[in-house]
């Protein structure tokens, strides 16, 4: 049984250059009690998607349901059963980790004391104790992702969307952050979220939906998309570069598609369906040929990897597009205005 169901969805953005269309006819479904992750490059449609789906932004064409309420037509019931916790930490820096939580239930209509109970009880899940008390506007990246996230569980909601929740985390502070989403689900919570890293969604998701240009062009799980592009990635470094086309050959001898070589002409690689048996091959056939080697192994395929296959492009060198304007409210990704437009985007949220 589905907790989100999308069918169709365009949304076409106007700029100086043209129509941008951030949605071109998308089609997603979340089973319930799972996490569902949207996987995709800068632009690729992942914020809008999520805004069509909190009702923050309406569709061009297209439906969209969540727990069977549709999206468009009954957006106050929506909002009622979600949570929301977007690209930047929707908090005001001026109050304090508790009043920012204690402020988000009274907006959510809990009643005073219901507000401040909940408020505690969150402050300590998310292991903020000491620091509850204090403005936000000390608190390090890491702790406003979490006061923020905790904003978005204020009202124990049934589906609880996440848009690149550890962008900009330091790797303890994601980790941290993967432990909390985590237990949430264990305990009845649908999730649907979005990130660029696939190990992420290596870490939390059940399903994954890989989006380019407003359109899923992949579903499964991790292990079913890297199987796309070869389980495993045989690397060999060449002590002598004039080598290089040499071991290429090999590589591909034994590849699941095509070897590279890297710009200096010394890193060789290729997709392979059996690692270990592959790598012995190579080996093999290198030494019979002279070829000397600083290293060689596997490896797991990167986001990189999947994005190579799946859309000609690295993720990380995808070309910004007018959605990112549209999806991170402008130039204003670290000042206090786009601190203050993601606050007013959560306030909106709540309504």
């Amino acid at each position: 049984m589905t907790i989100i169901e999308a069918t169709g969805l365009t949304k076409t953005y106007r700029s100086k250059s043209g129509p941008v269309h951030a949605l071109a006819g998308m089609d997603l479904s979340v089973p319930r009690g799972t996490v569902k992750a949207l996987l995709g490059p800068n632009g690729a449609g992942k914020t809008t998607v999520v805004k069509v789906l909190t009702t923050l932004i309406r569709p061009d064409t297209g439906t969209a349901f969540v727990d069977g309420i549709d999206v468009a037509q009954n957006p106050k019931a929506v909002r009622r059963i979600i949570g929301v916790s977007g690209q930047y930490a929707a908090v005001d820096e001026d109050l304090t980790g508790f009043e920012n939580l204690e402020m988000v239930g009274r907006l959510y209509h809990l009643g005073a004391a219901v507000a401040r109970r909940r408020a505690h009880e969150l402050i300590d899940l998310f292991e903020l104790t000491a620091a509850g008390n204090r403005p936000v506007k000390g608190f390090s990246g890491g702790m406003r992702r979490r006061i923020d996230l905790a904003g978005a569980l204020v009202i124990n909601p049934k589906v609880l969307f996440l848009d690149e929740p550890t962008t900009g985390l330091d790797p303890r502070s994601r980790l941290a952050m993967w432990d909390v989403i985590t237990t949430l689900v264990a305990g009845g919570t649908s999730v649907l979220l979005t990130t660029q890293y696939l190990e992420e969604a290596d870490q939390l998701a059940d399903d994954i939906s890989v989006i380019d240009d407003g359109v899923v062009i992949a579903e499964g799980t991790s292990d079913q998309l890297k199987a796309q592009i070869g389980g495993h990635r045989v690397v060999v470094a060449l002590v002598d570069a004039a080598d290089g086309p040499a071991a290429r050959d090999i590589l591909a001898r034994y590849g699941a598609g095509e070897a590279t070589l890297s710009a200096d002409g010394r890193g060789v690689e290729v997709a392979v369906i059996d690692g270990p048996g592959a790598l012995q091959h190579v080996l093999v056939d290198l030494g019979e040929a002279g070829i000397l080697l600083h290293d060689a192994g596997m490896r797991r395929p990167t986001l990189d990897d999947v994005f190579l296959k799946l859309t000609g492009h690295a993720a990380e060198k995808a070309a910004a597009t007018d959605d990112d304007l549209a999806e991170a409210g402008g130039a204003a990704k670290k000042s206090r205005r786009g601190q203050k437009k993601a606050r007013d985007t959560k306030l909106e949220s709540v309504r």
